[in-house]
């Protein structure tokens, strides 16, 4: 006998041998209203609380609190875990894969191994269990046991699981409660470590494993920029026509690793994001101490412009590591190395560090700047005469060298591409609009309490000459750029970003600064309430943005409702290729490279894509084999699909490509049943080819 068959016959003794009209009720209430066995146990340890004296009493809640708020988190992980091994296993439910179950309860067609009911139990009671051992009796915790075997065991009673389920679903359950009750011990209630190092650490982790579980369940698709550099890394090259090559390498390094999926994409901003925290921290450390470190990181997650880059992997969650690691090995440098000091390593560190900036994002320039003003405005002014800055300024500079070797043997397409992206071809404009839009952006992605009391806690910094210095030189070169650039015409939200790196821990150092002080008038209370409201309101939209349906928000104010159906697009657009799969050879393309780069990633298989030039700029798209080249190279006959943004007609350039078409209109709907967009497929049968001319705009 298998183990399958054995899974089998303990199934069948629970479901039949054991069935009597008494446990019918218990077994039946157990499985779908146990949750209420935890009142009285909860009441218990309430009333443990409220009988202690009032010295004990803060202590006690504490710990009750904080193991509540554990046990939630068990809880969740659990439930998380055992529903991604679930769809994995595709293990069908015996109500539903055998005919003579005593069904008691309402069978779902949601898979069966693991349970989720088991490792949700068992969470929940092994860690209450901990947490409240020592403050309850014996017999209570003996009471939580009996109660986790019941229900349980109900679910094999009411016949809905297996008893492997169960046994999975409790081993499941064990180890997210083991791993919170580690996780906390190492970091909450170590007694070894700053408490403020603690809390960073397990917030850290928490958000972290948050992120994941965001990136796997929540409701967003890859954005077209991901998509897009995804297909990069499908071409591995020195650099590309917009970027350096730094994100293509990244992701190939993670769908390498976790296969060609949104997980494999995304887990690198998870990744980075730690990363970028961590420095952060060890950089606010060394410059203002463990408090302001702790209150600079947790923002630093929070504010909506840093936090999106912990989900979604574009250039800017690799850039902004790069940048705080520069900042770390400058201060470092500056402020460790002596007039006859001979120590090149933090020097050559920097150097590296800025050029692989440089290789992910061309703004990263602006660090040179920053630093050559810094040193010019201070009593480090000193160093410009030794040949240390310009060691690392040379590393970094040759760290370029793929970029200008790749653009050599393009015709500089990167540097049009920037000097178009910039406008600087149009001469002189000035627009009020694009300066209130980029003031606009500013406020939203930082949040205005925090842009305006980071700008006034930074100017109001100058007790430390050279701190004050050094983050004044990395924020105001940098937005007074962007500032008088948005007067030109309009800026993206993101590109001051490093900016803001300045102002995340100069409002940290002030926050510390009024925490510490004893308050004796309503404006120290009004600062340090306001500087809370500050955190409270940046996490408040950034919760709002992962989760915008909490507040029923309008799908043309949704900012993520660009980033959803893509899938259902690429789902649509598969199923009509493999049809046409079985007649011919089918080449797949759109006018837009957004389009192109979503189908590529959402279409079964990952198919190759092109992106035809109708009018637009230059895109990466350009610089690959065109789909002509591959109908003329292949004497096959080929038959297209052409999709498009928005319910449109059909181009003549496309028209006079094939022989005839048919046209279908796809309209994808959000949650609230209100239209996120249409697309125009077109198939176009015996297609020949575009002929179109070369962008000439970049």
């Amino acid at each position: 006998m298998d183990l399958i068959e054995l899974d089998i016959v303990f199934f069948k003794f629970i479901n039949k041998s054991l069935a009597n009209s008494y446990l019918d009720i218990i077994m039946t209430f157990c499985s779908t209203r146990g949750y209420l066995f935890l009142i009285p146990f909860l009441l218990l340890l309430l009333w443990q609380v409220f009988k202690t004296d009032l010295e004990k009493r803060k202590i006690i809640t504490r710990n009750v609190i904080y193991g509540l708020f554990l046990t939630l988190l068990s809880f969740s992980l659990a439930d998380w875990l055992s529903n991604e091994l679930k769809y994995h296993f595709q293990r069908i439910r015996p109500c539903i894969d055998m005919v003579d179950v005593r069904l008691l309860v309402g069978c779902t067609e949601s898979f069966s191994l693991p349970s989720n009911h088991s490792a949700n139990t068992i969470a929940i009671l092994s860690s209450l269990i901990y947490y409240s051992r020592k403050m309850v009796y014996r017999w209570a915790i003996g009471y939580l046991v009996v109660v986790a075997f019941f229900i349980v065991l109900s679910r094999i009673y009411v016949g809905v699981h297996y008893p492997s389920d169960i046994i999975s679903g409790g081993l499941i359950g064990l180890a997210t409660s083991f791993f919170m009750i580690t996780l906390a011990r190492l970091t909450l209630f170590n007694t070894k470590i700053n408490i403020y190092r603690g809390y960073f650490l397990f917030f850290l982790i928490s958000i972290s494993i948050f992120r994941i579980y965001y990136i796997q369940q929540g409701p967003i698709n890859l954005s077209s920029d991901e998509a897009h550099y995804w297909e990069w890394s499908r071409r591995l090259d020195l650099s590309y026509y917009s970027k350096g090559p730094m994100i293509a390498y990244l992701i190939h390094f993670g769908t390498s690793l976790l296969g060609d999926n949104v997980l494999g994409i995304r887990t690198m901003a998870v990744l980075f994001s730690i990363l970028s925290s961590l420095v952060i921290y060890k950089l606010v450390l060394e410059m203002y101490g463990e408090k302001s470190a702790f209150i600079c990181s947790l923002l630093f997650h929070i504010v909506p412009l840093f936090a999106t880059y912990g989900v979604i992997f574009t250039i800017d969650s690799p850039f902004i590591f790069f940048w705080i690691l520069s900042l770390y090995l400058f201060w470092y440098a500056i402020t460790n190395t002596q007039a006859d000091s001979s120590d090149l390593k933090p020097w050559i560190l920097l150097g590296i560090s800025v050029g692989l900036g440089l290789l992910t994002k061309f703004t990263m320039l602006f660090f040179f700047i920053c630093g050559f003003l810094f040193l010019l405005s201070t009593d480090k002014k000193w160093l410009l005469k030794s040949y240390k800055p310009y060691l690392s300024f040379f590393i970094g500079i040759a760290c370029l060298s793929p970029v200008i070797i790749w653009n050599l043997q393009h015709d500089w397409v990167t540097l049009k591409h920037t000097f178009g992206h910039l406008k600087l071809q149009t001469g002189l404009n000035f627009s009020l609009k694009s300066f209130f839009e980029f003031i606009g952006s500013q406020l939203g992605i930082i949040t205005p309490i925090i842009f305006f009391s980071g700008l006034i806690s930074l100017f109001k910094n100058k007790d430390e000459k050279l701190k004050y210095s050094f983050l004044l030189f990395f924020f105001l070169p940098i937005f007074l750029f962007f500032l008088l650039k948005s007067f030109h015409g309009k800026v993206q939200a993101n590109w001051a970003m490093p900016a803001y790196i300045s102002i995340l821990i100069a409002y940290s150092k002030y926050f510390d600064n009024i925490s510490n002080t004893t308050f004796r008038g309503w404006r120290e209370h009004a600062s340090k309430s306001l500087y809370i409201l500050g955190i409270l309101i940046a996490f408040l939209v950034t919760a709002i943005s992962h989760y915008p349906e909490f507040i029923k928000l309008p799908t043309k104010f949704d900012p993520t409702s660009r980033l959803k159906g893509w899938d259902k697009l690429g789902l649509e657009v598969g199923r009509i290729y493999y049809n046409l799969s079985k007649q011919s050879e089918v080449i797949i393309f759109s006018d837009s490279y957004q389009v192109s780069s979503q189908l590529a990633f959402y279409i079964k298989g990952h198919p190759k894509t092109y992106c035809v030039n109708l009018g637009r700029r230059m895109n990466q798209y350009d610089l690959w084999e065109s789909m002509n080249n591959v109908i003329i190279n292949n004497d096959k006959i080929y038959n297209a699909i052409f999709v498009r943004i928005g319910n449109t007609e059909i181009p003549s350039e496309i028209l006079e490509s094939s022989e005839n078409f048919e046209k279908k209109v796809l309209t994808l709907y959000d949650k609230k049943n209100q239209v996120l967009r249409q697309y125009s497929i077109f198939i176009l049968y015996n297609f020949r080819g575009v002929k179109t001319p070369k962008p000439t705009t970049f």
